[in-house]
Order: C-alpha cells, then sequence, then structure tokens
C-alpha cells in the first residue's frame, strides 16, 4: 500500500474515531435526551446532502465517451454477486421471520464500496492519471447502477409484505405498483432519476444552483464517516461480528475475485484496466451500506461494523490483490 492511500485511510478512520468519541460523548444529542443522534445524521445525508451529490454527478456525465466494456465488465459480476448474496438470504431465512428488507440491505453491504473516499486517493496513487480516468466513471455510475437495483429489489420485498405474497392479479398488481412508487419517489433514486433526464434535456445548471449543489455535496464525506462513528457507538458490535465478518470477507475477496475472472475471461481486459476494476471491487464496504440499512431500519449495527472491519482489513487485503495482480 502507497504512503499516500496509507494516509487517507487513517484520515478516514480517524475522523469516524471523532463521530465515535462524539457519539460516545452524547455532544450531538446534549440538551436532547430523546433525540437519536445516527438517526438525524443520517436523515440529513438522505435529504439533502447526499441526494446534492447524486444530482450534480448525474447530471454532468458524458455518456456518450463513457468506456462500456470497461463497465460492463465491473458491474456485470458485480450485480451478479449482489443478486446471488439476495437470493441466498431469501432462501435461507424464509423458514424464519426476519425483516422483508434483510436480503437487500445485506446486499448492499457486499457489493456497494468505498469508492470515493478510499477509492480514487488509491487509484490516483497506484495507477496515476490513466487509471483515475477509468475509475472516475465506474465511480460516476456506482451509485445509479447500484442503488437503482437494490433499492427496487428492497421495495418489492416491502410490497410483497405489506400486500401479501398471493398469486392473484390483484396482490401482483397492488405490490407492483406500491415499489415502482416507492422506487421512483426514493430520497436517494429520485434526485439520479432527475440527473439523468437534466442530462438528456441538455439542460444547463444555473451557476448559483451549481455552487449550492457543490456546497452540500462537499459535506457528504465528512458527514457519513461522522455518521459511521456516532452509529457504532449507538448501537455497538456486540452480537453483530458474525454478519459483520461474512459481509467483509463478501467484498474483500468474494467480489474482487468475481471481478477478475469475469473482465479477465469475459471480457478480455488485462494490464491496467484490468487492475483499476479489481481493485475498486476490493475496496471495503462504502458508507451507502449505512445509509441504506438506516433507511430500512434494518440491520444498522451489522453494517457499521461491516464498514469498520473492512476499513482495517483492507490495509492487508490491497495488498494481497495487487499480488495476485501481478501474477495475471
Amino acid at each position: 500500500m502507497t504512503t499516500a492511500v496509507a494516509i487517507k485511510l487513517f484520515a478516514v478512520l480517524l475522523t469516524a474515531g471523532l463521530g465515535y468519541g462524539a457519539g460516545r460523548a452524547r455532544l450531538l444529542t446534549y440538551g436532547a435526551p430523546g433525540s437519536d443522534a445516527a438517526r438525524v445524521l443520517s436523515n440529513a445525508a438522505l435529504y439533502v446532502f447526499v441526494p446534492a451529490l447524486l444530482f450534480r454527478t448525474t447530471a454532468r456525465i458524458d455518456y456518450a465517451h463513457m468506456p462500456w466494456r470497461i463497465i460492463a465488465a465491473y458491474f456485470v459480476p458485480v450485480l451478479a454477486i449482489a443478486f446471488l448474496v439476495y437470493v441466498w438470504h431469501h432462501l435461507r431465512d424464509r423458514s424464519v421471520s426476519v425483516p422483508a428488507a434483510v436480503p437487500a440491505t445485506r446486499a448492499m453491504a457486499v457489493a456497494f464500496g468505498n469508492s470515493v473516499q478510499l477509492g480514487i486517493p488509491m487509484a490516483t496513487a497506484l495507477f496515476g492519471e490513466e487509471g483515475l480516468a477509468i475509475h472516475i466513471p465506474l465511480v460516476s455510475l456506482h451509485a445509479l447502477v447500484l442503488l437503482s437495483v437494490l433499492t427496487a429489489l428492497v421495495e418489492l420485498d416491502l410490497a410483497r409484505a405489506a400486500h401479501g405474497r398471493g398469486s392473484d392479479f390483484a396482490s401482483m398488481q397492488r405490490a407492483l405498483l406500491t415499489t415502482l412508487r416507492n422506487t421512483v419517489l426514493h430520497p436517494v433514486l429520485l434526485p439520479v432519476l432527475a440527473g439523468v433526464a437534466w442530462h438528456v434535456l441538455g439542460l444547463p445548471i444555473p451557476d448559483v444552483f451549481d455552487e449550492v449543489l457543490v456546497l452540500l455535496a462537499s459535506a457528504v464525506v465528512p458527514l457519513c464517516l461522522v455518521l459511521i462513528g456516532v452509529s457504532l457507538a449507538q448501537y455497538g458490535i456486540k452480537g453483530h461480528l458474525h454478519g459483520a465478518t461474512l459481509a467483509t470477507i463478501g467484498k474483500l475477496f468474494v467480489l474482487p475475485a468475481a471481478v477478475l475472472v469475469v473482465a479477465r475471461f469475459g471480457f478480455g481486459l488485462e494490464g491496467l484496466p484490468l487492475a483499476v476494476l479489481v481493485m475498486m471491487a476490493a475496496l471495503p464496504v462504502g458508507t451507502n451500506a449505512l445509509l441504506f440499512a438506516q433507511r430500512y431500519g434494518v440491520l444498522e449495527a451489522e453494517a457499521t461494523a461491516a464498514i469498520v472491519a473492512s476499513t482495517f482489513a483492507f490495509v492487508a487485503t490491497a495488498g494481497l490483490w495487487l499480488a495476485v495482480l501481478s501474477l495475471t
């Protein structure tokens, strides 16, 4: 691991540690003993700051010059692994009573990596501007693809739970309509769709409006890192290490292995493009896994533990994958 990546990793952990200290000292709930600091921070991220970032990113994507073959080589195996985790949890949990949002939430933890806070400095330090030019298009579509698919799946599960799992047309119609409405009106998906529409219409972003978006978007990273620490202090990790460990193994080992095999032998990639894809897949669990969990009120502690555990473990696994890539 390069010095630049190590410094960024330390900064990420230190910022989350500051959030943990604030949570333990109850600084964010001082004078308001009944408030839920983690929920407040999560809602601020979901409804104010993250939408600004996603809208601005998707509105400015240059779709005409995207490296679509490389993008497909990444997202095909990532979506396949996410769907396998989702289906596996459905099959495993169907004999017990678990919240409907659990399968998609665990799939999110395995599939969604820390592609910005750690990914961008990692790509820059390891691969230079040429590697960053491959990494950035993946980042620009990361939330759009994974959040769209997994939000649709979780909303379908919630709709089926609310309207029953009957096979009659009326039950299916109600479930599908509820899924469609809640997916489109989702606080993360709606700004993504709005950004895509803005781009398709060829509309410019007014300077004043763009400045507001930049200011809001700049707060996403520190806010989410503090949220991780506050959540860790609030929820703890006791009783959630098993799930966090499985998510960490899936994210740091299974996902990059799948991307390596599919990108190399399915899409014929090698050299720098292959290395960038594998190292992006090898990144630790991203903060969106926690935002997703808190959005649906399930596995908040497990998602927090998975983010922390995978970030610490990344110190060792990053070098492992770089060694593997040197042999391909």
